[in-house]
């Protein structure tokens, strides 16, 4: 192996080592200026796309102790790899900006929590509410029966209030 791609090989090994997620993606005809965009809002949200070559990735992975089914890489790769602990939302990002951008973006798999999960399921997963949204739907199961019951208490005093007028 040449002196580059080992260099290569050993920095997406580290990448991968590195991150707390990636997700694994094909994609079509990607200009610069799109790329460019990807990769700002990417970096915003605590991630970095790596445009890496099948041979070099499926190697890679091999290294850092996994292996990826070649037949799941067709056309070119590019590998969002997700440095923050919650890789949600860089997940909700990539789908958005796919949709936004004709679908560029085909998601093909990805390794979250040290688990490999299929590109259909992480699409599902991109659809439920962020954290946030989560601890909200919570607070609000907790305070609506309260609220029900005040509502009900209300309705009842209300009768009781005018005949004492």
């Amino acid at each position: 192996m040449r002196k580059e791609k080992a260099l290569l090989l050993n920095e997406i090994k580290e990448k991968i080592d590195g991150s707390s997620a990636m997700i694994v993606t094909r994609y079509e005809k990607l200009e610069p200026n799109v790329s460019w965009k990807l990769r700002d809002q990417l970096t915003k949200s605590g991630s970095s796309l790596e445009i890496v070559r099948k041979q070099v990735f499926l190697k890679a992975t091999a290294k850092a102790g996994f292996a990826i089914d070649e037949s799941l890489l067709g056309g070119h790769i590019g590998v969002v790899f997700i440095d923050q602990a919650d890789a949600m939302p860089s997940t909700k990002l990539i789908y958005k900006f796919s949709e936004e951008n004709g679908k560029i973006f085909k998601v093909l798999c990805g390794k979250v929590e040290g688990k490999f999960v299929p590109g259909a399921d992480l699409e599902m997963l991109s659809k439920l509410p962020g954290l946030d949204g989560m601890r909200a739907i919570l607070l609000g199961l907790f305070v609506s029966p309260m609220s029900q019951m005040l509502s009900v208490m209300e309705a009842f005093m209300a009768p009781v209030e005018q005949k004492n007028e």
